[in-house]
């Protein structure tokens, strides 16, 4: 489960979507992000789940890839399904009655869209965003796009510089941690088997090592830096500029119309019922 986990995981290549400005995806990341949370009705959402088809087709991210990136988050989609399936009242009878729980037609489609949309999330951003920008590009797309505050004497480098460092070592982590966890084994340890009580306790000796580690890899990144004569911003140039080219201004024009038409069918009525959600989609796919 672990070694499954690609957040914050960089694959170089030379698609359309690895060539956009990094200030460009960071923007697009946004808009995708908002138009999700906005998207309340099947025509919205097939029009959402196209633009990433698209996108992670023109990125030539692996499927597999795509996977690894969603299958860690299957017990937050489960969670957040049952939540919304259990805890969401309509009207008329409920479809399942036993002792105060209830089942409605209304919480049936809500529980898939909202596990709809965590997947659409994880995807969309992790191709627009992680999978397809260096943290370098990364870290001066931020610190490009927050400028501004530096009026106001906002450390903005040092914050990209903050967020790019943590999304680099997300694997990093994830490869100790799965280092220390086959160590434990090997020794006899564990980690699968009892209820969840044992396992959490199971996990206690591996904290303890994997923050050693931690501590340890950032007092030697602390170290390369200074030897490397860093100091922040203070007359730091840069190796590539960043400039927008006309296919940034076409993805950008392409993902607002996206999201101005995620607006417009929000506001077109819609019966939130498992019926009508069903007949939605064969409408719109056939």
């Amino acid at each position: 489960m672990i070694s499954d986990i690609t957040l914050g995981q960089f694959f170089p290549g030379f698609s359309v979507i690895h060539k956009l400005d990094p200030r460009t995806k960071i923007l697009l990341s946004t808009l995708f992000i908002v138009s999700i949370f906005v998207a309340n009705n099947v025509a919205a959402f097939l029009l959402l789940t196209i633009a990433v088809a698209v996108t992670v087709a023109l990125s030539r991210i692996s499927f597999k890839v795509i996977l690894k990136g969603i299958k860690p988050i299957i017990v937050i989609l489960i969670f957040t399904a049952i939540l919304n399936l259990f805890l969401t009242t309509g009207e008329g009878d409920p479809l399942v009655q036993f002792w105060i729980i209830k089942i409605y037609e209304v919480g049936i489609a809500r529980a898939f869209f909202m596990a709809y949309r965590v997947i659409l999330l994880i995807v969309g951003t992790s191709v627009l965003l992680t999978y397809t920008t260096s943290p370098i590009a990364l870290t001066d797309g931020l610190e490009s796009l927050l400028s501004p505050l530096k009026a106001i004497k906002v450390p903005v480098h040092l914050f990209a510089m903050m967020m790019s460092i943590a999304l680099r070592f997300i694997p990093t982590l994830v490869e100790e941690t799965e280092k220390i966890m086959n160590a434990q084994k090997s020794r006899g340890a564990d980690f699968s088997s009892g209820g969840l009580i044992k396992r959490a306790k199971a996990l206690i000796p591996i904290l303890i090592p994997l923050f050693v580690s931690s501590f340890k890899r950032a007092d030697e990144l602390a170290t390369a830096m200074e030897c490397r004569c860093y100091r922040g911003d203070k007359n730091r140039t840069k190796l590539v500029k960043l400039t927008f080219r006309l296919r940034d201004f076409v993805w950008l024009f392409i993902y607002t119309m996206i999201i101005a038409s995620v607006f417009v069918l929000k506001y077109v009525p819609y019966n939130f019922t498992w019926n009508s959600v069903l007949l939605d989609i064969a409408f719109y796919l056939f």
